[in-house]
Parts: structure tokens; sequence; C-alpha cells
């Protein structure tokens, strides 16, 4: 957990103003988005904030983070070397096959540890359409933010009221959990579909 999420997480904390809330959750969802469901939800657990405010912040944070990761991959797109590589067919076959499953790809990704910035910046880096990238990262980060959130305040509420002066260190280590829990997936998932459904 880097020093800047708990500066964040003692901003949120020693502050009732809504815009400063939305910035710290926002910020921390950039570094971390596991950090940023519990700072988020430890908020609201606190009094800090209202569940709109929390979770509107969370939501833009990592729509935004989403949408970053598509200009990226735009952006890297156009320098010569790039566009030397985007015209072999090995490339072409990869525009094809996301073409075709791009909302299904960028939806199931979300929800997929580990693969959201390959995933993302080569949508972003194949010229694949951004307003249907941007759609599917809307409803994916609705459905997923709000599980996240959901689960983060029910464990939230509970770190409030048992830990006491502890609270804050324990939602960082539970920020940390989740954080190993999602490589622990992604590794497994990375290793069962390794060679299945992908562009030749």
């Amino acid at each position: 957990m880097s020093a800047l999420t708990q500066d964040l997480t003692l901003l949120v904390e020693g502050t009732q103003n809504p815009l400063l809330v939305f910035i710290g959750i926002v910020l921390s969802s950039f570094i971390l988005e596991d950090a940023a469901a519990v700072l988020s939800a430890l908020a609201v657990a606190g009094g800090h904030a209202s569940i709109p405010v929390a979770l509107g912040s969370l939501f833009v944070g990592i729509a935004a983070g989403d949408m970053g990761l598509f200009a990226v991959g735009r952006f890297a797109a156009r320098h010569p070397w790039a566009q030397r590589w985007v015209a072999t067919d090995r490339a072409k076959g990869m525009q094809e096959w996301l073409n075709t499953r791009l909302i299904a790809a960028v939806i199931s990704v979300r929800f997929l540890p580990g693969a959201r910035l390959p995933t993302y910046t080569a949508c972003g880096f194949l010229g694949m359409p951004f307003i249907r990238f941007a759609l599917a990262v809307i409803v994916a980060t609705l459905i997923w933010t709000s599980l996240l959130f959901s689960f983060a305040l029910g464990a939230g509420n509970v770190i409030m009221t048992h830990f006491g002066p502890w609270r804050w260190p324990a939602g960082i280590a539970m920020a940390i959990a989740f954080l190993g829990a999602s490589q622990y997936i992604a590794r497994r998932q990375a290793r069962r579909i390794s060679g299945k459904d992908s562009p030749k």
C-alpha cells in the first residue's frame, strides 16, 4: 500500500467536505481499485461520506481509469514504430477478433483481475470504436463498482464497529488482502484461459 493512499485515507477521515471526499476516492482509485473500494466504504461507515458520494466517486474514478488506458493505447498507436506493427497480419487478426467481441470482452475483463490493463490498452492501440468501448466500460463499471462497494461496505461496518482506533490500519490490511486475492485469481484464470479463444 503506497504512502499516497494512506495520505488520502487520512484526508477522507479528517473531512466532511463531499468534494474532498470525492477527490480522495477518485485519486485512490487510480492507484488501486481495491484500496479505493475500502476507502470509500470506510468513509461511509465512519460517517465521513454518504453512499451516493462514495459510490459515485468510486464509479467515476474506476471508469476514468479504464478510459485512460484506452487513451494510452490510442496515443501509443500514433508513433511510427507502432504504426508499422499495427499493419502486420497478426495485428489485423487481433483487430478483427476484438471488433467482433468488443463489448463482451470489455465487460468480462472488468471481472478478471490482471487482464484489464493489457486488454483496454490494446483496444485503444488497435483502433476500436471509442463510443462502443465507453458504453461497455460504463455498464461493466456500474456492475463491478456496486458489487465491490457493497462487499467493502459490509466489511467496513464491521471494522468501524469492532476495531476502534485500529480501524484505518485494519482497512488498509483489508485492501491488501483484496489485492492479494485478486492477483491469485488472476494467475489462476490466466492459466485456465491460456490459448483458448485467442486471435490467430
